[in-house]
């Protein structure tokens, strides 16, 4: 048996660990396993060679096309080393004719201590020192916590940090001295380190940069996901539709993989006595193994009602997408759009694609005034009878029939029909039986009856309906 790979040293592992942090964010799947596949590929081939660790980790990360182009650029990105050799702006003469003193004592000290320990950055500066001061940076931006910038708005704020972890203030303080003598050596050398600032500052602030655009990719699509999941669905801003199309997608994906089966659910305590005798036949009918009784947990059969009338529209649109996205987990959803008057909407949303279907329904029910009464003598008339003890009935809208009559004993009849009915209002419950909403007429003879305006509510609302406790 091969013996196992070593695993990488602990000074390669953290920068390593970071760079899949980095290749995540940018959308590159890579699993614990492949973690630990890439640490024991950069033990075996090492640091030192770019090329070669390139090639090696890409193996091991990348799995696609796609993926391996994110991983280049991300590798380019991370592994980049070449700040200050790459600005063929001129920092500090060496040169120069150095005044009385030396390079690192200025006129009243010896200059700050960098982070990278490489003597004063004064010093570093006037000996054209880019090597030091690319590790001074380098280990000033670690100390500073630069992994964890999210934000283009704090660039200023970690450019600052850095160099003052790199002696920042004992670089102003020695410039200050020095322009308080009036000697022509004192002032050249006070120009000198004034126009290494300046360039380092440059070279702090591309470092930030890129770091940037390592780092904050994840946090910033996580935190625009995370802001667009709590917003009202009828505030939503047309240029956020695909993305929020992509995250309903996701969400009932998710969803769907965790329900996609009929499951069983154990009763313990009840002992299936036949089942216990055949499985311990070869014990002689000893139980040694026991089983207990089961019951068998369906798929849930949804009926959708949605208001499309123009002051829900947006919400609905989100859910029967929503809701056909989650196809695997349903066994039978049939769904009915009403304004004024109600239509069953199940073949146009399996014949076409969601949002070919949507533009239809809308056109042919959407943002007309509502008629509640009127679409529930409808529903009555052509589709109650379908309802059963195993049938949800989801009904969406803000229950405003503009004054009309609100046939609550038609509520009342689905429910009693019905396993669960359950009700999502785009209000908010302070709003509920004020002006013309019926929402306290409809309420007694709803199951749940829930606020539901944004991404979180309907993931938790379909999460309830379709988890074991029914």
């Amino acid at each position: 048996m091969p013996e196992p790979l070593p695993p990488a040293p602990a000074a390669a592992s953290e920068p390593l660990r970071r760079f899949i942090d980095v290749a995540r964010g940018a959308g590159l799947r890579i699993s614990a396993a492949e973690s630990i596949d890439a640490m024991r590929t950069a033990s075996v081939v090492g640091l030192s060679d770019r090329a070669i660790l390139h090639d090696a980790l890409s193996l091991v990360m990348a799995k696609s096309a796609d993926e391996k182009r994110l991983f280049s650029d991300c590798f380019d990105l991370y592994f980049r080393r070449d700040d200050f050799a790459a600005d063929e702006r001129a920092i500090p003469d060496p040169e120069a004719p150095e005044p009385a003193g030396g390079a690192g004592s200025g006129m009243g000290g010896e200059g700050g201590q960098g982070e990278g320990g490489g003597g004063s950055l004064a010093a570093m500066l006037l000996e054209n020192d880019r090597a030091s001061l690319a590790q001074a940076m380098e280990a000033a931006g670690q100390a500073s916590g630069l992994a964890n910038i999210a934000f283009f708005t704090q660039t200023n704020l970690y450019t600052r940090r850095i160099m003052e972890r790199m002696g920042l203030h004992d670089l102003e303080h020695e410039i200050e001295e020095l322009r308080a003598h009036n000697e022509a050596p004192a002032q050249a050398r006070a120009d000198r380190l004034d126009g290494g600032r300046e360039f380092l500052r440059d070279q702090v602030r591309d470092f930030v940069e890129r770091h940037l655009a390592l780092f904050a990719r994840g946090a910033t699509e996580k935190f625009r996901e995370d802001m667009l999941k709590n917003a009202r669905l009828s505030g939503v801003d047309k240029r956020d539709y695909e993305r929020m199309r992509v995250l309903v997608r996701a969400m009932a994906k998710r969803l769907a993989a965790r329900y996609a089966r009929n499951r069983h659910k154990r009763n313990r305590g009840q002992l299936d006595v036949r089942r216990t005798i055949r499985r311990n036949m070869g014990w002689e009918g000893v139980p040694f193994v026991t089983v207990w009784r089961q019951r068998k947990i369906e798929k849930p059969r949804v009926m959708v009602l949605c208001d499309v009338s123009g002051s829900v529209a947006a919400m609905a649109q989100f859910l029967l997408m929503f809701l056909y996205a989650l196809n695997e987990a349903l066994s039978d959803i049939r769904s009915f759009a009403f304004s004024g008057s109600l239509i069953e909407v199940s073949e146009m949303l399996e014949r076409e694609t969601t949002e070919i279907a949507i533009a239809q329904i809308m056109a042919a029910v959407g943002l007309g005034s509502s008629n509640y009464g009127n679409s529930l003598a409808d529903f009555d008339e052509g589709w109650m009878a379908k309802v059963d003890s195993k049938t949800t009935v989801i009904i969406l809208g803000d229950g405003r029939g503009n004054r009309t009559e609100p046939r609550a004993d038609i509520v009342e009849r689905m429910s009693q029909r019905s396993k669960r009915l359950i009700w999502l209002n785009p209000e908010y419950r302070s709003s509920w039986g004020t002006g013309d909403s019926d929402m306290l007429r409809y309420l007694p003879y709803c199951h749940v009856a829930t606020v539901c305006n944004t991404l979180r509510h309907l993931e938790a609302v379909i999460a309830d309906l379709l988890k074991d406790s029914r």
